[in-house]
């Protein structure tokens, strides 16, 4: 359901292959970490439609195979009150059928293709893919382009998948004692800003969800000016360019809806919430306002989003980081797990966030003091140039590993579309990142971890119950 996490969280790096984290800690010495490999040395291209669409082409020729994403600049806080939801709704619904294609037909023509193909809803966009062989990329264009423009489906057939999502909400969500209590922090954090509401939606407006709110939100921001289709992979971008104008190209074009600011107001105290659910262990969750990354020819703001992503790989992006060395090793370890997280970057505010897990015998308070004491520590001494040399070589190393994947290679471009950014957006960021200086880290540990910009949430678990059966994935579900 959700894929908002930015693509360079510090906590992704633990999923490096084995030889290739291997590889990148011994080499340390050199910040300049691994060559990129000759697939990223193929640059993407981007073009505009005759209708306002985006078009964007990274050739791959590894592999006789191809990604096609259709992107939209539309997600959860495209919404209104009310209606939460109801982009992840929609995009279930857009598997719902056109005049030509039946409800489910989508999917079994992109299997009989040889392919496979799913979708995606964020805080920031609505997106949907087929992964197939390059050579069928004309017959899923030409899907696509027709469920983006022609989608269209009974009222009995919405009634029916708005179950299904709400069963999802039950079983991710209400049946997740920390996803109630992130859902709640979220809500108590921002005030004016749409990342306030769930993703997933309020039960009580899913229950009150019209297939007309559905149509609504569809006609309003499913336009062609709003979207960019994004394809990677062994393909020729002149073909590609022709293909995109003959199947989207001839969608009309119409004006994307004004957006208002909503601004977020600054924070004058600390907020404090105390969230009773069953459950197992106490957590507390930590969130501190802090800049958003908006432009590579930005200032302060910028700089210091990108201090803070390396003060959050310093305290948790890799096996033994200092929050894991500190809270969670040794005879008087005060939690099972602590995490960090900063967000950098996004189309609305974004958070800091620390997190722990008391061990036994400890208590949220504990985590929670001893969590701010690391952060104090980096903002009073600082961070070693071997720190800084170990967490700028394994964002290299991760970027390596990523563009292995034609995938991932297509999702950085379309995540970059969709906050403005250039294609190049992920290689300019981590050649930013490189250049960060250990004073800059000390400076921003200092800076925005005082109590007006906290909000802290604590788990207070209550009895579990007994009779309760586990719940399985809802019937229709594509996550």
């Amino acid at each position: 359901m959700k894929h908002h996490a930015p693509t360079l969280n510090p906590r992704n790096l633990r999923f490096l292959s084995a030889a290739l984290l291997t590889w990148a800690t011994m080499s340390t010495a050199s910040a300049q970490g691994p060559a990129v490999p000759a697939a990223a040395a193929v640059q993407a291209q981007q073009f505009t439609l005759s209708n306002g669409m985006s078009l964007i082409v990274k050739p791959d020729r590894r592999a006789p195979t191809a990604v096609h994403m259709l992107w939209l600049r539309a997600g959860s806080m495209d919404e209104v009150d009310g209606s939460s939801g109801v982009a992840h709704v929609l995009e279930h619904m857009l598997f719902k059928g056109t005049p030509t294609v039946p409800v489910g037909e989508f999917s079994r023509r992109v299997a009989a293709l040889g392919g496979r193909d799913n979708a995606f809803t964020s805080l920031d966009y609505t997106g949907f893919y087929q992964q197939i062989p390059a050579a069928s990329l004309a017959d899923v264009m030409a899907l696509e382009a027709d469920r983006f423009a022609n989608n269209q489906w009974p009222d009995e057939e919405f009634k029916k998948e708005l179950e299904v999502v709400k069963e999802e909400r039950r079983m991710r969500t209400e049946d997740n004692p920390r996803a109630l209590m992130n859902e709640a922090l979220h809500a108590a954090v921002f005030v004016a800003s749409p990342y306030r509401r769930p993703i997933v939606g309020w039960m009580s407006d899913l229950e009150s969800l019209t297939p007309q709110d559905a149509r609504f939100y569809y006609q309003r921001w499913y336009v062609p000016a709003n979207a960019a289709v994004v394809v990677a992979g062994d393909v020729d971008v002149a073909e590609v360019r022709r293909l995109a104008e003959k199947y989207y190209g001839s969608i009309p074009a119409r004006a994307v809806p004004e957006r208002k600011p909503r601004v977020e107001p600054a924070q004058t105290g600390m907020k404090r919430i105390a969230f009773k659910a069953p459950a197992e262990q106490a957590l507390v969750t930590m969130a501190f306002k802090v800049p958003t990354f908006q432009s590579f020819d930005g200032g302060q703001d910028e700089s210091d989003a990108l201090a803070l992503t390396v003060l959050s790989a310093v305290l948790d992006g890799y096996s033994g980081a200092r929050l894991e060395r500190a809270l969670t090793q040794g005879s008087d370890r005060v939690a099972d797990s602590a995490g960090a997280d900063n967000g950098l970057w996004g189309r609305g505010p974004q958070l800091f966030v620390l997190s722990g897990v008391p061990a036994q015998g400890k208590t949220a308070e504990q985590v929670e003091a001893a969590l701010r004491a690391q952060v104090v520590r980096i903002a009073t001494e600082g961070v070693s140039e071997a720190e800084l040399a170990r967490v700028k070589t394994q964002w290299v190393a991760s970027a390596v590993y990523k563009l292995d994947s034609v995938f991932n290679q297509a999702r950085e471009l379309g995540t970059s579309w969709v906050q403005g950014q250039p294609l190049d957006a992920h290689e300019r960021l981590i050649e930013r990142l490189r250049a960060v200086m250990a004073e800059q880290v000390k400076a921003v540990a200092a800076k925005y971890f005082g109590d007006d910009q906290l909000t802290v949430a604590q788990l207070l678990p209550q009895p579990l119950n007994k009779t309760g059966k586990p719940r399985t994935a809802p019937a229709g579900s594509r996550h």
